[in-house]
């Protein structure tokens, strides 16, 4: 009887903890399940996000419409403060010095890695500092030639710099730049050697423009606009896909190359930032990306929409990282 009866509890017991996990006593994480973060009260006051690089450009407008429209998801304001320095080392330094509540965020780029890496950032203060809460876009560079250069194709172009190591000059936005390792990036792909020219992202154009360089590595958007003009011929596109503005032109993967780094942004906090608000953070900025007046808006400045989640922008991070260090030792530039 006694032995019944043990096991009659066993197995009311048995049962009771069943019931209870199949009724959710699991656990999962909570940015991977929208219920916890429905619950929690935040946002109860506006928020801060802080913008690396100087107002009016396009990292700016783009940020204060994806600011704007993840408001209305939040139910509270996001307040825009441009904080300048260091490649992003002010702002990226800043947020980091805030309390990890989601109330400051920044709105991030490939600057996280490169800013890092050149030794800007304190040692430890890197992507890994910051909760990737969404990746939002990608920006295309374009390799590009003056008009009336002798170069029709990027195969043209290839020919040349083989048969005339170290003198194909190329400008870039500035040592260490996005557009600088981008330049570096083609360089191993087309196995040639380019004698690099960083200055300012402005200058880069004009000095080509000048003939004063061979040609340039630059964002798409600032090219677009002398393309399109005539006064440039952009030989590949550095990206995933052709664009909208650009149609003819082919990227250098439909030419062979396997070189597609473009210029990433997205939303990130400081890395103790709990769950419930990442996941509340990353439901909100995801759904302004795809909001149609914000995908019209980028498309003004040759931006893709390419969005990621939390974990998954985590890992994108990452790896990008990673690639970047090795972009950076091989120019010697990288520090840390």
């Amino acid at each position: 009887m006694r032995i019944k009866k043990s096991l009659a509890v066993a197995l009311t017991v048995f049962l009771v903890m069943t019931l209870a996990v199949g009724c959710g006593g699991g656990s999962t994480s909570s940015t991977s399940s929208g219920d916890s973060a429905s619950d929690i009260k935040f946002p109860e006051k506006p928020m801060d996000m802080t913008i690396l690089f100087q107002a009016g450009g396009a990292a700016d407008v783009i940020g204060r419409q994806l600011a704007e429209l993840a408001s209305k998801e939040l139910g509270q304001p996001i307040v825009c403060n441009v904080r300048t320095g260091g490649g992003g080392a002010v702002g990226y330094q800043y947020v980091l010095s805030t309390k990890p509540d989601g109330y400051n965020m920044v709105w991030n780029s490939t600057s996280i890695c490169v800013t890092y890496h050149q030794g800007n950032m304190p040692e430890g203060q890197d992507y890994s500092a910051f909760r990737g809460v969404a990746k939002i876009s990608d920006e295309a560079s374009v390799l590009a030639v003056r008009a009336d250069a002798p170069w029709q194709t990027l195969e043209d172009f290839v020919k040349y710099a083989k048969e005339n190591p170290g003198k194909a000059t190329v400008t870039n936005a500035g040592v260490g730049s996005f557009n600088h390792l981008t330049a570096v990036a083609i360089e191993d792909a087309l196995g040639v050697k380019f004698n690099h020219i960083p200055m300012d992202s402005k200058s880069s154009i004009t000095t080509v423009l000048g003939g004063n360089a061979d040609a340039m590595v630059n964002m798409a958007f600032d090219a677009i606009p002398h393309v399109q003009a005539g006064e440039m011929r952009a030989l590949a596109i550095i990206g995933t896909s052709r664009l909208e503005q650009m149609p003819d032109v082919p990227t250098m993967k439909e030419l062979g190359y396997d070189v597609d780094l473009m210029m990433w942004r997205g939303i990130a906090v400081p890395k103790d930032t709990p769950d419930e608000v990442v996941l509340k953070l990353q439901d909100a900025f995801l759904k302004a990306a795809e909001n149609e007046t914000f995908k019209n808006f980028c498309k003004q400045y040759s931006v893709e929409i390419n969005t990621l989640p939390a974990a998954e922008f985590d890992k994108f991070m990452a790896e990008q990282d990673e690639m970047i260090a090795e972009l950076m030792e091989k120019i010697g530039l990288k520090k840390q």
